[in-house]
C-alpha cells in the first residue's frame, strides 16, 4: 500500500499512543534500544514483567532464532492479551561452527551473566587466529497480536570477528568482544548509540520491521483511509 511517508509523520507526531506492546524479554538492554529505535511511532512500551508481575520466563527451545522469536512473542500475547514484540539474537562465530548461535545466552551455563559469556568465548577461541575468527550478530523480531493477524517478523545481520579482549563501557551481551568490519574493528560496545544503531543487527531488523509495524497500526486503528490509502 503506498503511504505518504511525510503524510504517516504527521498523523503520527499528532497522536497519543495507540496501541500498547509488550516487549518479550527481561534485557533491559534490548528494550531500551527497541524502543529508543521505534520511538517515534505512537505505541506505548511495556515490559513483560510490568504486565506479568515478575520476571517473564519462556522456554527457549527452538532451534533457530525465528522460532524462539515466534514462540516468545506467542507466549507473552497469549500470558497479556497485548500486542508482544519479541527479539531473538545471538552471535554466530564460524570456528565455532555457528555456536553460540541460539544458546549465546547461556553459552557458559544456564544461568549465565554477560562476563562469563565472554569468558567462555574466549576461551573456546583460544588459539585461533585473528583471520579465523569472523563472527556475525543475527536477530529476529517477532510481532505477534492477540486478534489473528499473521506474524510479523524482520531479520538482521552484523559482520565482524571476536577481539582478544573486552573494549568499550556501552552495550551489552558480546558487544565488548565484537568488533565491527565497518567501524575500523572497533568494538560494537565502543560505539554511539546513533552508530551502533547504523550497523548493528538489531537496527537492521528495525529498521525492516517499522513499515510492517506502521501498517499494521494503521489498520488496527482504523485509519487507512484517513492516512491516504488507495
Amino acid at each position: 500500500m503506498g503511504y505518504s511517508g511525510e503524510r504517516m509523520s504527521d498523523y503520527f507526531a499528532s497522536s497519543n499512543p495507540l496501541a500498547s506492546v509488550v516487549v518479550a524479554s527481561n534485557n533491559s538492554g534490548k528494550l531500551a534500544e527497541i524502543r529508543d529505535m521505534l520511538s517515534d511511532l505512537p505505541l506505548e512500551w511495556i515490559r513483560a514483567s510490568d504486565v506479568t508481575g515478575g520476571p517473564w520466563l519462556v522456554v527457549e527451545d527452538g532451534d533457530t532464532f525465528e522460532e524462539n522469536a515466534l514462540l516468545k512473542a506467542r507466549s507473552a500475547c497469549q500470558a497479556t492479551g497485548l500486542i508482544a514484540l519479541a527479539d531473538d539474537s545471538g552471535l554466530e562465530v564460524d570456528a565455532l561452527s555457528g555456536l553460540p548461535g541460539v544458546r549465546s545466552a547461556r553459552f557458559a551455563h544456564l544461568n549465565a551473566n554477560d562476563d562469563e559469556n565472554n569468558a567462555a568465548l574466549l576461551e573456546a577461541l583460544q588459539g585461533v587466529s585473528d583471520a579465523d575468527r569472523t563472527a556475525r550478530f543475527r536477530c529476529v523480531l517477532a510481532v505477534v497480536t492477540p486478534y489473528r493477524h499473521v506474524p510479523l517478523l524482520a531479520r538482521g545481520q552484523c559482520e565482524g570477528r571476536i577481539g582478544w579482549e573486552l573494549k568499550g563501557q556501552g552495550g551489552f551481551g558480546y558487544d565488548p568482544l565484537f568488533c565491527v568490519n565497518c567501524f575500523n574493528n572497533r568494538s560494537m560496545a565502543e560505539l554511539t548509540s546513533d552508530e551502533k544503531s547504523q550497523v548493528s543487527h538489531r537496527g537492521e531488523a528495525v529498521r525492516q520491521l517499522r513499515p510492517l509495524l506502521t501498517e499494521l497500526i494503521l489498520n488496527m486503528t482504523g485509519q487507512l483511509d484517513s492516512v491516504g490509502g488507495p
